[in-house]
């Protein structure tokens, strides 16, 4: 099923969470765990089977017994799951916990909800993620909420901060003889009703059929915390839109049918992921609960309006946008009865530098958030999780990322949080996300999305529900929106170069081909004619072959170049020659069948190109030492183009150059994308940048070229450039600095200009160019005309450095 938000495709659902079966190993002579015997709190049923093959409860649980006469008071504890079979990798996953068990009474803790099985548990009195093995694992009930380190029955044992372990099937950590077993898919293990507990998991504990009891003791025939499902079909059911939301990322009665809970209706989409936001008026006390929820209704047009008073029936739903992403609570197959219409809606929620923190998000040393206590007070996305559905309104923001094709922009409703002078708001370090951001789209389909750039104004109130996907995060789907203010940002203008510089430019141009229409060569050719103002040399990244998207075999780059030159000669730019290497088929990643790759411009008139035959895909250019200094083997040429850093990668270019008698060094990159790093909003916190790995494996190949250029000649003016897709804080710029061979330029601005794309909101560097350090005089700008504007020939800002070679000796 093909789902959107908004005007994007919304990619297919994932299954709330998978429940894995771990294989089960025999292992012996182990020393038991042991925690005291419990004459209180004890584990008393645990459940890994919910949702799989066979199963007829829907997820997993852990049940809790309270065998004493007082209640046993749970602030600050936790249940955790370790796999039966550890390995080196293997982390206790974390459910914490609050509330109480009463005195001869149970707890129930809902784990991972699988595809399978037909009922639901009953009502929840806490809720958790974890996908548990049906068939061997251990769970522990702790004093705290830290993740357990212990991974063999001996040092958990050592451990004072677990109350009570249960391990099943083959589980290493368990109490006393052995793990007990017979759990599976439709298989438990549970204790007796008197709960004994003698630290023996293989005599307390023995397997039967599913029997999770809640507090209030409930079972899943007796009551599953749905309301009154046989009732007055005008008058509310038991369970409220808090009720649904809870108070962690994820809702405590998630796979559960509810019956006609009652709201406003706040919010109607008609268009991609069709649907409404109702939201309670009658708020509850709890300001971690949000009182709105996305009623889902798929391809069905809604039948509700804006202001209807209504009771909405379905089933709880925690929809993933992406793999990694947080998920939005949501009703789907819904049924809806109208009470009323025209009724006054719910008050908004007001985001601004006073109510949302400063502090970004929870982490979890990488692990999900989601069955953390929401603290709205803390963090900002908390502040916007426990808003979820909700109205919410913001007032006078500026505009820090332009409308796009989407019909989407971003805001701050923080003004004075990392401005930048144009406007934006900049991304200066991993540990500084910019919480003041919110991105913003319309439900108004009929009127036109406004066209704003950076440093623009929505003046006066905004207002809407409060969605979230994988787009940016949390969103406002404005019912109202402010009135565009534009502040005038117009495309900059470098100087040109004097006489005696060596003006050496970057620019990526975005999947440039012979095909494209002329109004994008066009507006990039005016970007270097104009903008930058005809640079001696310029670096392009995304040059594609002549045919663009083609899968034929076609490599060649020599109609997309005669076009783009042409078009800046046209625009009263210099006659550019070119050089390049043409990548091997289908082997440099980018757009399948585009073959990007980096090209040389230069102009003739102002500097030569110093050609060695030789270099191709796959042959690598090496440096070589003379009297006269260092010289290319080849050039163009490529550095070490089979090394696995480069595999499904543009592979650098280098080129040797001659301007005024002085040999000039120039090295042309685009790095591997960010594709596969978890957002900054991801569930898994702080989120796992798992693209870093392979380029700082190709900083470092480029580094070591630098080197060889300078051991051949320490005075080698070098001039390394392109996207590197990553940060000026990175370590790739850190790897490619390494041994202070090169000077990234983009830190000689001041620090509230060091950007040259804005994504999600942030002002950010992503293209660079470094110097050797024979290069002593220079004038360095980024020239701002594509990533803050709605209006772009690509989506980067070029950038230009003029050296001045005579005094450069």
């Amino acid at each position: 099923m093909s789902r959107s938000v908004g005007n994007r495709p919304r990619r297919t659902a994932y299954a709330l969470i998978s429940v894995g079966v771990a294989s089960a190993f025999a292992i012996t002579s182990l020393p038991a765990a042991y925690a005291t015997p419990s004459a209180s709190a004890v584990i008393s049923e645990v459940y890994g089977g919910g949702g799989n093959s066979g199963a007829t409860l829907t997820r997993d649980f852990v049940e809790l017994g309270n065998a004493g006469t007082a209640a046993y008071d749970l602030a600050g504890f936790s249940v955790q799951y370790l796999p039966g079979s550890p390995s080196s990798s293997s982390t206790w996953q974390v459910t914490a916990l609050s509330g109480s068990v009463a005195p001869g009474g149970r707890f129930l803790v809902g784990e991972g909800v699988g595809s399978g099985g037909t009922v639901a548990l009953p009502a929840l009195d806490a809720t958790g993620s974890i996908a548990m093995s049906a068939t061997t694992g251990t769970i522990a009930l702790v004093s705290g909420t830290s993740a357990l380190t212990c991974k063999t029955a001996a040092d958990c044992a050592a451990d004072s901060r677990i109350v009570d372990l249960v391990g099943y099937g083959s589980a290493v950590v368990r109490e006393g003889s052995g793990p007990v077993t017979g759990a599976s898919n439709t298989a438990s293990v549970s204790r007796a009703a008197a709960l004994a507990d003698t630290d023996d998991n293989a005599v307390d504990l023995a397997s039967g059929t599913p029997s999770p009891v809640n507090s209030a003791g409930q079972t899943p025939d007796s009551g599953s915390g749905d309301g009154d499902g046989d009732g007055d079909p005008t008058t509310p059911g038991t369970v409220r839109v808090h009720d649904i939301q809870g108070a962690t990322r994820l809702s405590p009665l998630a796979g559960q049918t509810v019956t006609r809970v009652p709201g406003i209706v706040t919010g109607v989409r008609t268009s991609g992921s069709q649907g409404y936001w109702i939201q309670d008026p009658a708020a509850d006390a709890d300001p971690r609960t949000s009182e709105g929820v996305f009623v889902y209704t798929g391809s069905v047009a809604p039948t509700v309006a804006v202001g209807d008073s209504v009771l909405v029936s379905g089933k709880v739903t925690e929809y993933y946008p992406s793999s990694t992403s947080q998920s939005l609570t949501e009703l789907t197959a819904p049924t809806a009865t109208v009470l009323s219409s025209g009724n006054a809606l719910p008050a908004a929620v007001t985001a601004d530098a006073s109510s949302v923190p400063d502090a970004y998000i929870p982490t979890a040393g990488g692990a999900s958030i989601e069955s953390l206590p929401l603290e709205p007070a803390v963090y900002a996305q908390d502040f916007f999780e426990a808003a979820e559905g909700m109205r919410v309104s913001f007032s006078d923001a500026r505009v820090v990322g332009a409308s796009n094709e989407y019909g989407e922009l971003w805001v701050t409703v923080k003004p004075e949080e990392s401005a930048t002078p144009h406007g934006g708001t900049l991304y200066s370090s991993y540990d500084q996300p910019n919480t003041g951001r919110l991105k913003v789209m319309s439900l108004d389909t009929a009127a036109a999305f406004p066209v704003a750039d950076v440093g623009d104004e929505l003046a006066g109130s905004t207002t809407g529900p409060l969605d979230y996907s994988t787009y940016g995060g949390y969103n406002v789907q404005a019912t109202q929106l402010g009135t565009l203010v534009d502040n005038g940002l117009k495309p900059e203008v470098t100087r040109r170069q004097k006489g005696d510089e060596l003006a050496v430019a970057t620019y990526n141009v975005e999947n440039l081909d012979a095909l494209d229409g002329q109004e994008k060569i066009d507006r990039l050719a005016q970007g270097i004619a104009v903008n930058l103002n005809s640079p001696d040399v310029v670096a392009l990244e995304e040059i594609q072959d002549d045919n663009g998207a083609t899968s034929d075999g076609t490599v060649t780059s020599e109609a997309t170049l005669k076009r783009f030159t042409d078009a800046i000669r046209a625009a009263g730019g210099p006659r550019y020659q070119w050089r390049y290497i043409a990548p091997t088929n289908n082997q440099d990643g980018g757009e399948p069948g585009g073959n990007i790759r980096q090209v040389f411009l230069f102009n003739p008139k102002r500097v030569s190109f110093t050609d060695r035959a030789g270099g191709d895909a796959t042959t690598a250019t090496g440096v070589v030492k003379t009297r006269k200094g260092a010289r290319l083997t080849y050039s163009p040429g490529r550095i070490d183009p089979t090394s696995d850093a480069w595999d499904s990668s543009r592979k650098p270019l280098v080129g040797e150059f001659v301007f005024h008698g002085e040999t000039v060094f120039v090295i042309a990159n685009h790095f591997t994308s960010k594709g596969g790093d978890q957002p900054l909003h991801s569930r898994y916190q702080p989120p796992a940048r798992s693209s870093e790995t392979q380029r700082q494996a190709q900083a470092a190949e480029v580094n070591a070229f630098v080197k060889s250029l300078l051991a051949a000649d320490k005075n080698a003016k070098t001039v390394v450039l392109g996207d590197l897709n990553d940060y000026e804080f990175s370590g790739t710029v850190s790897t490619l600095t390494d041994g202070k061979v090169l000077k990234p330029l983009i830190t000689t601005l001041p620090a509230d200009q060091r950007y040259t794309y804005v994504y999600d909101g942030n002002s950010q560097t992503l293209d660079h160019i470094l110097t050797s350090p024979a290069v002593t005089h220079f004038d360095y700008d980024v020239v701002h005309i594509n990533a803050e504007f709605a209006d772009q020939a690509s989506d980067h800002d070029p950038q230009i450095v003029r050296i001045d070679v005579s005094r450069c000796r």
